[in-house]
């Protein structure tokens, strides 16, 4: 392999910890006293979230509000002018996992070019990238492509501009449904980032499986 590119969120970057809390402690300003489990919540509405991506392209902010109004409206609480925006900046100050960054740097110092491929917006994404702190070559997100993964657009267009046959490159993805079939069919490697060891959710085949971002360097050895 000699590029390793990444689904962003939920892979560099801790985002159903991000979504949780701030759904959990969105709820509690909104009145509810107990408002269940946080990964329940975020798992409510990350499911609104994908199904909005189904649809024509709208900007990734406007996904984040739209997909809050419709998982506050399901809770019956009020919305507010702001409530949208805070979703948006809250996203952009959510910090990447412990392994991150040691991970891609030693990637990067083992030869490894490094690329995104992200669903977000480029505002969103120079937050993010601020965080982590690391030289990547490039960066596709779907504002680029006017697409969302799992759509082909966005690989097609890091593809296109990374300029590698897709049998050197491994993709790196936390978000299974989003990423890992259809990197697949573009025949790139894969490597499914399964941090707390659930079942497959869907019937594609990684090509690896890890619990973290420590084995990445050693995807350049024969």
């Amino acid at each position: 392999m000699t590029v390793a590119t990444f689904d962003c969120y939920g892979t560099l970057v801790d985002w159903e910890g991000g979504a949780a809390s701030f759904l959990y402690d969105f709820a509690r300003r909104k009145g509810e006293d107990d408002p269940g489990p946080a990964h329940d919540l975020r798992a409510r509405w990350e499911k609104l979230q994908f199904e909005r991506i189904q649809g024509p392209y709208r900007p990734y902010g406007e996904v984040l509000t739209d997909s809050l109004r419709d998982w506050s409206s399901e809770r019956g609480h009020r919305w507010e002018d702001g409530d949208g925006p805070a979703l948006v900046r809250s996203m952009e100050s959510w910090q990447p996992f412990p392994d991150t960054v040691p991970a891609l740097r030693a990637a990067r110092d083992a030869g490894l070019r490094l690329w995104i491929v992200s669903n977000t917006d480029r505002s969103i994404m120079a937050h993010t990238l601020r965080h982590l702190g690391v030289d990547f070559d490039g960066v596709t997100v779907a504002e680029d492509v006017r697409a969302y993964k799992p759509g082909r657009e966005p690989f097609e267009r890091a593809l296109a501009e990374i300029g590698e046959p897709p049998e050197r490159i491994v993709h790196v993805a936390f978000g299974f449904k989003y990423d890992i079939a259809t990197a697949q069919e573009l025949g790139m490697r894969t490597a499914w980032v399964n941090r707390k060891g659930e079942p497959r959710p869907g019937p594609a085949r990684p090509d690896h499986e890890w619990r973290d971002l420590r084995p990445l360097a050693d995807v350049t050895r024969p």
